[in-house]
């Protein structure tokens, strides 16, 4: 069964552009290695909650917007493999950079997922 990481992390609106180009190549590289699947979406209908939303989850500022991206694998053993391989990527090194990443890194919310339903 497939397995998915997921990804909500807060993005300043001015760095829409430089956070298109950075996934796209984010992605062709983790596509490169194996994943099946690379997804990122920029939020549309993302309404603060009373409890818990998606902006309250990332501590969303009024300059930012909520970015939701996950990535598809064949299994867990291949998500392992393939981020092993994508973080001793050379052409990843300067994506990684806090300094260069165009999001505030220590608010991004991630883990990997297990597939329960795959319609």
């Amino acid at each position: 069964m497939a397995y998915v990481d997921g990804f909500v992390l807060p993005l300043p609106k001015k760095n829409l552009d430089a956070y298109r180009e950075v996934a796209k190549k984010a992605g062709a590289i983790w596509r490169e290695h194996g994943a099946l699947q690379f997804r990122e979406c920029i939020a549309d209908d993302v309404k603060p909650g009373k409890l818990t939303s998606f902006p309250q989850s990332v501590d969303l500022k009024d300059d930012e917007t909520v970015v939701f991206s996950w990535i598809v694998y064949e299994s867990r053993a291949a998500r392992d493999e393939i981020n092993g391989k994508v973080m001793n990527d050379p052409r990843m090194a300067d994506m990684m950079k806090p300094e260069a990443m165009p999001f505030d890194g220590k608010r991004m919310i991630y883990g990997g997922f297990e597939m329960l339903v795959d319609l």
